[in-house]
């Protein structure tokens, strides 16, 4: 039996590094893909990446607005809600596959987002983001835990989230804490992403706000070099607890800055929005 080629395109977002595929020609369903993904992100047997992302056609009748659908799978195979570096890289992917618009408009698992590209791929992708949901401050989780690094805030940023800020980011021990909060019980039953971040620069009115930030993610369950969302989760978290002075965020995880803004007057967020790199390191085929 011929065995289908795959046409694929390796991209990445701040080191956050997925297999792309434009699914509007192969039309692979949710259990096609979520078998794929698990297949082609292996590290070692496979292409190697965080996740799979699958560039999908919108119903013309029913959605006449939308430019396309995005489809995200973890590299376990597990379908991600919702990935901000990953749908960066996909709105840079559907422009360089001609759905060239001032703004993309396009439906996730998490619900509608808006992307704008600009020509020159060098050039950072802004994402504007839906206002977040379900924050809980000061989640419990032990005694321990709350010696290594104070207080855990949850919220859903498109996906579940939990921040904390601890001394020194960079020498911290996420291998160990990582998994350990992931799938503790507080969190159940999805889980969450674990976000540890270090405060550089409060900020001001006038100057942007600096965060160091590394993120153990679900779905991976392994550090990756950078998490979009994970970004603007902690930036909340760090405004809404007076951490930072500013409405702009500059944020630093391994594997390169990330952008965050938003207006918050009196407490209250809006019109949020995430801007970062995009780069496509190669294109492929692959037998599957």
């Amino acid at each position: 039996m011929r065995r289908l080629v795959l046409e694929f395109t390796k991209m990445h977002g701040a080191g956050n590094d997925f297999v792309v595929i434009d699914n509007r020609f192969y039309h692979f369903d949710d259990a096609q893909l979520s078998e794929m993904a698990a297949r082609l992100c292996h590290r070692r047997l496979g292409i190697g990446a965080d996740g799979l992302l699958a560039l999908c056609l919108t119903d013309e009748d029913t959605e006449p607005d939308l430019d396309f659908r995005m489809r995200y799978f973890n590299a376990d195979g597990s379908l991600g809600l919702m990935c901000g570096n990953g749908a960066r890289v996909l709105s840079r992917f559907a422009h360089e596959s001609g759905i060239r618009k001032p703004v993309l408009r396009f439906d996730t698992s998490a619900g509608l987002y808006h992307a704008m590209v600009p020509e020159d791929a060098d050039l950072p992708v802004r994402l504007s983001m839906p206002l977040f949901q379900d924050y809980r401050p000061d989640v419990f989780v032990s005694a321990e835990a709350y010696s290594a690094m104070g207080p855990i805030d949850y919220v859903f940023t498109g996906t579940q989230h939990a921040v904390a800020f601890v001394a020194d980011v960079w020498e911290f021990d996420v291998a160990f804490w990582g998994p350990l909060l992931r799938w503790h019980p507080v969190f159940a039953p999805y889980g969450i992403n674990m976000n540890f971040v270090g405060v550089m620069d409060s900020g001001s009115d006038t100057s942007p706000a600096h965060l160091r930030i590394r993120t153990y993610e679900k779905g991976v369950e392994a550090e990756t070099l950078a998490c979009g969302t994970g970004a603007l989760a902690a930036a909340i978290v760090a405004r809404t607890r007076h951490l930072v002075h500013s409405n702009h965020v500059h944020l630093s995880p391994k594997g390169g800055d990330i952008e965050v803004g938003f207006t918050f007057a009196e407490g209250v967020f809006s019109a949020l929005y995430q801007a970062g790199p995009t780069a496509t390191v190669f294109r492929g085929s692959i037998y599957l």
